[in-house]
């Protein structure tokens, strides 16, 4: 039997596919669609999104078939307002990849099959229904499968998400636009792509990686008709666009290739999780495509996801872990969600002010290349930090949540190898090769598996670090940290308490949870095989069914001073 089910084959589906299996979780993954996409919605993979794919080894050579992204020329009408280039972080190894979505689909479909794993094609998710141990989902043609948890990357119009009952509310952004992938003669430079502002709206031409090199996407916004549009009609459409917007008469397009008309919206859901049923990517929130942001979020998310995941489906980890999927990734899709749509806007100039603002005061300011660098950065999402979330911490930099860059280290053995490399499914304890970290390494093994924690050397490391699989600290590493990471996560070794120790040990003192629902305070006698708070005041007369929460962690404070007092047992 499967423990996950993941319903959708798209970017996001599939890196959270290869994430499970290289962890060793049993997975399915089952896609509507009769066959995989020749077309591609995505045309670029900004720089987080290309560090997922290297981790789990479907990078594969997506650099080298790929344009590098230089920037946009934007012009009003015909007159050249700036250029916007892209200025990557030179400390970073990895930069944004200009490729299609179907290619970087093609190799995450290759890794997974490496892994032991295919797509079911025309088999759609129908129905779910979640017990406590388990999701019985009925499949197309009548079929039924049982597992664990059901994941739906599933897109905009998420089945999952429906049965799930999670509501997406937001708004339309623009009513239509028009997107057209054709051949075309074309002697325009294809360094970087083009926009134009007019007072009908905005045009977009992006030149797609191809081997004849004349492959372009133009991009549209136009007032509805109510008419449905045919690819001839768009592509004529098109034309008429070019010719108006940006002086561009006739262009010789020879052949069509995907064609699409479609409104933009901004939709965010309030939580990702609903028992066993999760949502990741567009099933989870969309918005406007301009920035390239939809599928560098969406496979974020599945990266989060699968090692919490994995942990949980291993028995590791309690469930209520799966609870900081949400905490971590929502803020993000909050600010990716209003900041396309503020660019959109103000690209669309509604009105003659916003216009006058956009063409003389905000195009020209992205000439600078502080400004440049910025936007460059933002779009990358290489400054994500979980510090703030459940998982997060305080203290020096960096600090627990906070993404570490990718940098050359040695094994234990000698071996060179980079940070990235080893991880994902593996955790790191990266530390200086002078640090003593047996006592740690065996903590953090006992917690998250002898096999899952490899040990790399680097000289600018003070002291260790444990880093998770997707590249952010889980803890500074000393066995203290360790613990008290493991209790918030909800993660123990087999019959070992995070915080109290072995199994067989008994305590009798004085306990509290932070979770401000819970007792502030309590008197009891436990066994320390009990891992969350939940599970002892369950117990507890008049708290039953206290809600769970990745804060729920059991703190013994103080001895006991009513020994008299009857006990609560776990």
């Amino acid at each position: 039997m499967s423990a996950v089910l993941i319903a959708g084959a798209g970017p996001t589906g599939l890196t959270l596919a290869c994430g499970l299996a290289a962890a060793g979780v049993p997975v399915r993954v089952v896609d509507a669609a009769d066959g995989p996409s020749t077309t591609s919605r995505a045309n670029i993979l900004h720089a987080r999104g290309v560090e997922v794919l290297d981790r789990i080894g479907a990078l594969g050579d997506l650099r080298e078939r790929s344009l590098q992204p230089m920037g946009m020329t934007m012009h009003a009408a015909r007159r050249e307002l700036a250029t916007m280039r892209f200025l990557p972080d030179r400390r970073e190894a990895t930069q944004a990849l200009f490729v299609s979505q179907a290619a970087i689909e093609a190799r995450l479909r290759r890794r997974l099959v490496g892994l032991g794993v295919g797509v079911e094609w025309g088999t759609a998710v129908e129905g779910a229904v979640q017990d406590a141990d388990g999701v019985t989902v009925r499949l197309a043609g009548g079929a039924t499968a049982r597992v664990d948890w059901l994941v739906g990357c599933d897109g905009a119009h998420s089945r999952v998400r429906d049965l799930a009952g999670i509501p997406f509310p937001g708004v339309p952004v623009v009513e239509q636009f028009l997107l057209a992938d054709v051949h075309a003669d074309w002697d325009r430079d294809r360094s970087t792509s083009a926009g134009w502002f007019h007072r009908d709206g905005m045009l977009l031409a992006m030149p797609m990686p191809d081997d004849a090199g004349d492959l372009w996407r133009l991009m549209a916004n136009v007032a509805p008709t109510g008419e449905r549009l045919a690819p001839p009609q768009i592509v004529a459409r098109l034309a008429e666009v070019l010719a108006k917007r940006a002086g561009e008469r006739g262009i010789g397009i020879r052949d069509v290739v995907w064609t699409s008309v479609f409104r933009v919206q901004r939709r965010l859901t309030d939580d990702y999780r609903r028992g066993r049923l999760l949502l990741a990517g567009d099933a989870a929130h969309i918005h406007s495509p301009i920035g390239g942001q939809g599928m560098n979020t969406g496979v974020g998310d599945a990266e989060n996801l699968a090692w919490k995941l994995a942990l949980v489906v291993a028995g590791r980890a309690d469930p209520a872990l799966l609870d900081t999927y949400t905490a971590e990734r929502r803020p993000l899709a909050t600010r990716v969600v209003r900041r396309t749509t503020t660019t959109t806007r103000l690209l669309l100039g509604e009105g003659v002010l916003s216009r006058f603002v956009r063409n003389r005061v905000l195009v020209p300011l992205l000439r600078r290349p502080g400004v440049q660098r910025r936007a460059t950065r933002d779009a990358a999402q290489l400054w994500v930090s979980y510090r703030r979330g459940p998982l997060g911490g305080w203290g020096r930099t960096p600090r627990p949540g906070d993404r570490l860059r990718d940098r050359p280290c040695r094994r234990d053995d000698g071996t060179a190898s980079r940070l990235h490399r080893e991880l994902g499914p593996a955790w790191a304890l990266l530390a200086h090769p002078e640090a003593d970290v047996g006592g740690v390494l065996d903590v953090a093994r006992a917690h998250l598996g002898s096999e899952r924690v490899v040990v790399l050397r680097d000289p600018t490391t003070a002291g260790a670090l444990l880093v998770r699989p997707d590249a952010h600290l889980a803890a500074r590493a000393d066995v203290a940290s360790v613990r008290r990471w493991s209790g918030a996560a909800g993660v123990a070794s087999p019959g070992t308490h995070p915080q109290l120790g072995p199994a067989s040990t008994t305590w009798r003192g004085v306990a509290s949870c932070p979770h401000p629902s819970h007792p502030r305070a309590g008197c009891l006698t436990l066994d320390t095989t009990a891992l969350r708070c939940a599970s002892w005041w369950s117990g507890a007369p008049g708290w039953s069914g206290v809600p769970r929460s990745p804060r729920c962690t059991l703190r013994v404070t103080r001895p006991c001073r009513w020994p008299g007092r009857p006990a609560s047992t776990s």
